[in-house]
Order: structure tokens, then sequence, then C-alpha cells
């Protein structure tokens, strides 16, 4: 699934020019499904996307956004706010409530001059999590049993706050970001036996952890900070074991949320054609077995406060980016 964040200017600016042309890579490449919010450069992902997708039938691409924020005018400058630049002057105002939600869901269709959506996710409640049990939820619910929407979801970074709604909640989906990737399996025990138990899909985000797990030569950053030293030199040992096998850290790291059953697509984002051509060609990279042992010999356990040690299992077919 393709993420749409980095195509608003998360980090950087990137110009309309080469969203367009990511996205068009995307789609040569097979990949079907986007993911996109509100949040994202305050409107811009949605519009950009949208005008994309405008070129081809309703039918042949999936379409998952987000609720739990609306954009409203912003008084100052706004660059740079919440990591993403070359944004209009509006700002984002959290609303989890029945009516936000619904207001959220209308305003993200016409941004992306759609009729519908395909998944509607919860977007990052985590200060707001009873509303988003006892209001967001049920709004959703509701605009399911409607058919405005297909399917319905959460998206958050905290994998125990995910549980707590899907156990309260009947959701299709949830989308999990960087907590089950090659530095953090916390979503392996808090999560995913919940998500299994009650048919719940697992769209897995943030597998390099936002750059380290891409590349950890120049330090990188860990959870959109820079990284601490000991999770660094954990991903160098990683980026040595994989050399020594002649792979890529980004391919296992691509590869890695895929082997595990609970996860049913992973969500990488991409800012240029460049970037989508290496995330293909990692997802369909050889990793031989005995890296797998390798890395597993380095994955993060409970005691070093990274989540618990998990067992690698046999990945399933590659497409799964594409899904």
């Amino acid at each position: 699934m393709f993420g749409a964040a980095p195509i608003a200017g998360l980090f950087t600016p990137v110009s309309e020019e080469t969203a367009a042309a990511t996205l068009a890579a995307a789609w040569a490449a097979g990949i079907r499904a986007f993911d996109t919010a509100p949040h994202y450069g305050v409107g811009v992902s949605e519009r950009r996307l949208g005008s994309f997708l405008a070129g081809y039938p309703r039918d042949t691409f999936t379409v998952s956004t987000k609720v739990g924020r609306l954009l409203v005018p912003a008084a100052g400058d706004v660059q740079g706010e919440e990591g993403f630049y070359d944004i209009p002057a509006l700002t984002r105002v959290r609303d989890y409530s029945r009516d936000g939600v619904r207001r959220s869901l209308e305003e993200s269709l016409e941004r992306l001059g759609l009729d519908r959506v395909d998944i509607a996710l919860i977007h990052d409640p985590d200060d707001f999590m009873e509303q988003a049990a006892g209001e967001a939820y049920p709004a959703l619910a509701s605009l399911r049993d409607s058919g405005a929407v297909r399917a319905i979801g959460a998206g958050m970074n905290s994998a125990s706050a995910l549980a707590w709604l899907v156990e309260r909640c009947d959701l299709d989906c949830v989308l999990v970001a960087g907590r089950y990737t090659l530095l953090d399996q916390s979503a392996a025990e808090a999560l995913f036996p919940v998500c299994q138990r009650r048919g719940v899909a697992v769209l897995a985000a943030g597998v390099f952890n936002s750059g380290i797990l891409a590349g950890p030569d120049g330090g990188g950053t860990y959870d959109y900070a820079p990284a601490p030293p000991a999770v660094l030199a954990r991903a160098r040992r990683m980026r040595d074991a994989c050399a020594r096998h002649g792979v890529p850290l980004a391919a296992a790291a691509l590869q890695f949320p895929l082997r595990n059953p609970a996860v049913t697509a992973a969500v990488v984002g991409a800012r240029s054609p460049a970037e989508i051509s290496e995330d293909v060609s990692y997802l369909s990279t050889h990793i031989p077995d005995a890296l797998w042992a390798e890395l597993e010999t380095l994955l993060p356990g409970e005691r070093d406060g990274f989540g618990p040690h998990v067992v690698l299992v046999d990945p399933p077919p590659v497409d799964q980016l594409a899904a």
C-alpha cells in the first residue's frame, strides 16, 4: 500500500510534478492501494492523490483516509508544522465527535474528488480514547452500515491503544506504525493476538522506523527523532549482517513485517519515482534463511525496552506491497 504522507512535503518540500510522477511510478509498479489523511500536509496529500486517481476508473483502486483532525485557517506561519513543508495556511484541530467525523470525511471526499473511500481510520486518538470508542467509532460504523465506506478502523503508533479499541469496537482493520519492525516488535504481543482473535486485518506502517532502517550510515531518525545510540548500534549490526549476505538492510526491514501471519499488507511511503523503484526491488529481493536466522539473534528483547522477541516464520507472497 502506498503511503501518501511524503508526497505532501513530509520533512522536505515535494513539488506537484514530483508527487504526480511518484504516484505514476507506484501505479506502474502495480500498486493499487493508497493511504492518506487530512493531517498529511494539511490536505495536500489528499488533493494530490485525488488529482492523480481522477484518471482511473473508481473500481480499480482502494483509498484509505482518516478522521480526527479538521483543517481550519491558521493565524501564523505553518511551514514545518508537524513536519510538513510547502503547505497552505491551515492548521489542524482535533475532533473525534460524531459530527466531527462526518465533517472530516465529507471534506476529505471533496479534496479527493471521490464519492466514497474504501477505508476510514480513526487517526491518532491517543488522548481521546473514550471519545474515539464512544463517538468516532459509532459514527464510522453508521457510515459503514450505509455503504458510505467499506471498512473502518484506527491508525496509531501505539499498539496497546489499538488493542484497546479492537477489544471494544467492531473494527475491520488497524494501521500500526513503527511497532512491528526489526527494531520494535511490541505489536506482536500487545496487538496481533487480539486482532487475530477478532478477525481484524493489520496494516504495518513505518517499517523503516521513520528512516533508520532505510540506512543507518549517517545516523538516521528513529520514530521521527535522532536515533538513540543503542538503537543506532543495533541497526548497524543488522546492516552488517545483511551486507554479509549481499542484502540491503531496507529489504529485510520491508519484508520482516510481512512474514508475520497477522499482517495483511505493508504501508510504505515514497517521495520520488526512484524511491518507488527501490521499494519494489526490496520487496522482491531474495533473503536467505541464514540471514533471517542471524537477524533473529539481533532482534531486541523485552529487557532492551523495545518489545518482545519474536520468532520469524515463512514469508508470504511478495505482492503484499500492492495489496
